[in-house]
């Protein structure tokens, strides 16, 4: 994936809304750790309706299958657990098929400060990006506390979903 975007928050939602625009798109966003921040940013800036459909905040498990359409299976014992790539790329999907948009990101990891494994420590976070036959999706290990890993998944999302656009 091509980090090249670069900037504030606000920056990357100003990118992302004219490349939007551009190409006539309209996203959602399919959010677990970040608790809707990516829906926010997005909504922040005026006019945003012409390319935000919805955001689902699936911070639970249950609400990820309810909402997304997320196989239970993920979540069973021995199953790859809501922290990984088969999550994220099912959130992407339900995103799409419950929404009007045609592009869709999505996130969840452990942002802390607890919750944490050997296996999945605080900071690892999956996020996925969807656009027609295009997928993206990659697993990041963010430093610092709770915030600066919420943080860091909202911006590497948008950068990411710059990059999938093109």
């Amino acid at each position: 994936m091509n980090d090249s975007a670069s900037g504030s928050i606000p920056d990357l939602v100003q990118q992302l809304a004219d490349k939007l625009l551009a190409k006539k798109l309209i996203i959602a966003t399919a959010e677990s750790c970040t608790g809707g921040w990516i829906a926010q940013s997005l909504t922040a800036l005026a006019g945003s309706s012409n390319w935000f459909d919805s955001g689902f905040i699936t911070y639970s498990n249950d609400a990820k299958q309810r909402m997304l359409n997320v196989p239970a299976s993920l979540f069973e014992f021995g199953g790859p657990s809501a922290v990984s790539e088969e999550t994220v790329l099912a959130m992407t999907q339900g995103a799409l098929d419950n929404s009007c948009a045609n592009v869709a990101v999505a996130v969840s990891g452990v942002a802390g400060p607890g919750g944490g494994s050997e296996e999945k420590p605080v900071g690892t976070v999956w996020i996925a990006w969807q656009w027609e036959d295009k997928v993206l999706v990659r697993c990041f290990q963010f430093s610092g506390d709770r915030e600066a890993v919420r943080l860091a998944t909202v911006a590497a999302a948008l950068q990411g979903t710059l990059a999938l656009l093109g």
